[in-house]
């Protein structure tokens, strides 16, 4: 009897194993693997940091340049970079999956990785809340639920702390810097500017229709924001930060309510976002006092 319980056991956990994962990706297109992913190809550095996060890195097989974290990240074999991938280098890694970048992958590329039989699940955040989505749709697909969903409501919890503490605060309006030439900001779909609203911040350039619209000087003087934020490359404050104190009668310049978030805290759609939206939330409140 023990001989035939372990037997039907193992065989329960082998099918276990090999269950069918069926998801629709961030595109509406429904996604099937035979068994949990074993072998996955990243095309974007978030989607790399969040598979770490869901308990999968040791799945990656392949990611593409500037996939840096974790630590562990830097080693994986490199396949590009997400604006210009590999396919070749791709291919000969045989993913089982491929996890893709909506706004930042070529739909030629993905296109051609369907059409040879990969399976390819489009990730696109939009909303702090999809991180914690992105966190539970990862651990289905590589069979890492456990760990997935841990960290998926530990986002949660402090996302809700955040909110709880800054999103009914006095609005700030605020212009977000992603660089200086070409002037480029964001607008009111883009997931900075839900970081925006959970701080209390109102975005001054919500209503333009370009996810990353590029912008004029003149277009942001008539705005008038009470504060500026910029990420710029690195960890360092980017110099052009700066540039605005030539506009004096600008309430931001006039108020010194010129600030920097690294950008790997603010511009990635990774866990590390609550870090940049407690950096900005503190900033705003900042602002507040200097009325």
């Amino acid at each position: 009897m023990r001989l035939r319980h372990l037997a039907f056991s193992l065989f329960v956990l082998s099918g276990l194993a090999r269950a069918d994962v069926d998801l629709t990706d961030d595109q509406g297109k429904p996604v099937h693997l035979a068994q949990p992913a074993r072998r996955i190809v990243s095309l974007a550095p978030h989607v790399t940091e969040l598979l770490y996060a869901a308990g999968a890195g040791d799945r990656l097989v392949g990611a593409v340049q500037y996939s840096d974290y974790p630590e562990a990240a830097k080693k994986v074999a490199r396949v590009g970079s997400y604006t210009a991938v590999d396919m070749e280098k791709v291919v000969a890694l045989k993913p089982d999956l491929v996890v893709a970048w909506k706004s930042g992958n070529r739909d030629a590329h993905l296109d051609k990785l369907r059409g040879l039989g990969i399976p390819v699940f489009i990730n696109e955040p939009r909303k702090i809340d999809d991180v914690a989505r992105s966190l539970s749709q990862f651990g289905r697909l590589a069979g890492t639920e456990a760990t997935a969903e841990a960290a998926a409501k530990a986002f949660r919890e402090r996302y809700a702390a955040l909110a709880a503490r800054y999103s009914a605060r006095p609005k700030v309006r605020t212009f977000y810097e992603i660089w200086n030439r070409p002037l480029m900001t964001i607008n009111g779909e883009h997931l900075i500017a839900d970081v925006m609203r959970l701080c209390g911040g109102e975005n001054v350039f919500a209503k333009l229709p370009v996810l990353a619209p590029a912008i004029d000087v003149e277009a942001v003087l008539a705005a008038q924001p009470e504060a500026i934020v910029a990420s710029g490359m690195g960890e360092a404050r980017p110099e052009w930060l700066d540039d605005w104190r030539k506009w004096n009668k600008l309430t931001a310049v006039a108020r010194g309510n010129l600030f920097f978030i690294p950008p790997d805290q603010i511009q990635r759609h990774t866990p590390r976002i609550l870090d940049g939206a407690e950096r900005l939330c503190s900033q705003l409140e900042e602002a507040r006092e200097r009325r």
